[in-house]
């Protein structure tokens, strides 16, 4: 699974067209909008993720969450792309 880190929000046209390119991964290969507001503390759930995805077009409503997951996946090793 692929975590997808922000805030979604479906009138931003970046995040609609984020989300039909991930739409086309292969069948095995799923993701997720993760808020950022919802992730602060939690980085053990994010362990059992594949790789991240920084989303573009975001302002974060957590913006120190965001870059705790992005040094999370840093120091363990975890596939990450951002923008």
């Amino acid at each position: 699974m692929i975590g997808v880190i922000g805030d979604y929000n479906a009138q931003n046209p970046t995040h609609i067209a984020t989300t039909r390119a991930l739409e086309v991964l292969p069948r095995e290969t799923s993701f997720e909008w993760m808020a950022t507001d919802e992730l602060s503390g939690r980085a053990r759930w994010l362990d059992g993720l594949d790789g991240f995805l920084v989303a573009p077009a975001s302002p974060y409503r957590d913006t120190n969450a965001a870059l705790e997951v992005i040094r999370s996946a840093r120091e363990r090793g975890v596939p990450l792309l951002g923008t």
